[in-house]
């Protein structure tokens, strides 16, 4: 397993970049991978939407779909792609600390 140095910690990651244990997430790491993705500030809504897969990714065990997003935490489509341009679950999942969506490619 590969480890990858963000915001001073030692992450777990998988090939693909993705934590592999969300335990080791917090917001520092969020606001670097976040930066790394392309986003080079989290706002409060970029926040509401990393809470919510936080929770939900916990509970269940596995990042949140979009449609899950949308529906559950009451944020458009449109606006996910705002807020995460090109691949917004996937984008989302990664700076959240969970796995990849089931069904991202």
């Amino acid at each position: 397993m590969a480890t990858k140095n963000i915001a001073g910690h030692q992450i777990h990651v998988n090939d693909e970049g993705f934590m592999t244990d969300p335990q080791e997430w917090d917001k520092e790491i969020a606001v670097e991978i976040a930066k790394e993705e392309g986003i080079p500030e989290l706002s409060l809504q970029h926040w509401k939407v990393i809470d919510f897969c936080r929770q939900d990714g916990v509970s269940s065990g596995k990042a949140p779909t979009l449609r899950r997003i949308t529906t559950a935490a009451g944020v458009l489509t449109k606006d996910m792609f705002t807020l995460f341009p090109k691949g917004p679950a996937k984008k989302v999942a990664k700076i959240s600390g969970l796995g990849k969506p089931e069904g991202c490619v």
